[in-house]
């Protein structure tokens, strides 16, 4: 078994590590910002690394969408700006239930444009009243003379109100359907989400006597649990890319700080409370990165029949950063509590991660379930 990334992820890695590095300069404006950065998505255009969640077929880069280069991508991203790799996800996150489901028509006019990054998707689950128990959702599909008609209000949904579409998950008679709705049809109004800890592109959106045509759903009626499904299958092990690649940044920064910092006579990192942390974090973050790209890789096997593994490195990946982070910030005193040093803007952005994507209770309450469903 070789635990080593090939060449084609070493490539995919340096292409996303370069574009990282062109961005650095904006990273603590754009990671302040509840809009899009102009100048990062600028960059992000011109790096060509929102192919990667397209087939080639539309300009993408592979047959098919590779975990495991997500992964790569989203550990590099999200050690320099949060808004980088959120931006590169939902082109993946927003698109995914697309190109797994969508008519030909739907995916030549919008596939290309997503590998391009000239729009911006938008995935919408969460409601006001609804969030890990999806099966609560109010929003509704209705089918008609004329076509679907579409009610319902959607909240924290990252993308709204610069996304070109949203996919929308919505009831659908007696089961759930996703439906492309184009952002400009009419009935749709968007107002900001209220600011959370670790700014983010985000709003609330309603859907008022939305109508589109018949075709505009994705896959038959029916098909949208098991459309939601596959997506949280590829890109919640993405996640826990991003945590791994969040978590070493965090480590770094403790070890350039402790390794400098003079007390009691000696570099902080000779003392035994700092090596001993230093440790755990290195061992931590090495373990978490082994779940995260076994995860990925079975993703990319069957997305769905695997979101167990998903879940697992999502779960342990994310918890790892939370832990990490707050031993980092703990050996770098009041040095980490800068607020628009590396390691605040490290600090702040862990946290979310533990609840988006999946909170870790339902989460582990589906790993548990799994796990009693294997065991004889």
């Amino acid at each position: 078994m070789n635990f080593e990334l090939g060449s084609k992820y070493l490539s995919i890695q340096q292409q996303a590590r370069e574009f990282a590095q062109s961005i650095e300069y904006l990273a603590v404006e754009a990671d302040e910002m509840s809009e899009v950065h102009p100048d990062l998505l600028s960059a992000l255009r011109q790096s060509g690394l929102s192919r990667l969640v397209v087939s080639a077929e539309f300009s993408g880069v592979s047959t098919t969408l590779d975990p495991v280069a997500i992964c790569v991508v989203r550990e590099i991203l999200m050690a320099t700006s949060c808004q980088a790799d959120s931006l590169f996800a939902m082109q993946g996150i927003g698109s995914f239930a697309l190109s797994i489901g969508g008519s030909e028509a739907q995916k030549r006019h919008w596939l290309p444009k997503i590998a391009s990054a000239e729009c911006l998707p938008a995935f919408a689950l969460t409601e006001p009243g609804s969030g890990s128990d999806l099966k609560s959702i109010t929003s509704e599909l209705v089918t008609d003379g004329e076509g679907l008609l579409l009610n319902g209000s959607k909240s924290f949904i990252s993308n709204a109100g610069v996304a070109a579409y949203y996919i929308v998950f919505a009831r659908d008679d007696d089961g759930f359907s996703m439906v492309l709705v184009p952002a400009d049809a009419k009935g749709i109004s968007v107002t900001p989400t209220p600011d959370i800890i670790a700014p983010h592109v985000m709003g609330e959106v309603v859907f008022d006597q939305v109508r589109m045509a018949a075709d505009a759903r994705l896959g038959a009626a029916g098909d949208g649990l098991n459309l939601v499904l596959a997506t949280l299958g590829v890109f919640r092990v993405s996640v826990a890319g991003a945590a791994v690649g969040l978590a070493q940044a965090a480590l770094e920064e403790a070890v350039r700080h402790t390794r400098n910092r003079i007390q009691f006579g000696r570099p902080l990192n000779r003392l035994g409370p700092v090596a001993q942390m230093l440790a755990d974090c290195w061992t931590e973050i090495e373990m978490a990165r082994l779940i995260t790209y076994r995860a990925a890789h079975l993703a990319g096997s069957d997305s769905a029949g695997n979101l167990h593994y998903s879940s697992m490195a999502k779960l342990g990946a994310s918890e790892m950063a939370s832990r990490v982070v707050d031993r980092c910030v703990q050996m770098m005193g009041r040095f980490g509590l800068i607020r628009d040093s590396k390691m605040g803007r490290l600090y702040r952005q862990a946290r979310p991660m533990r609840i988006y994507e999946g909170a870790s209770e339902v989460l582990r309450q589906g790993i548990a379930k799994k796990l009693n469903e294997e065991v004889q």
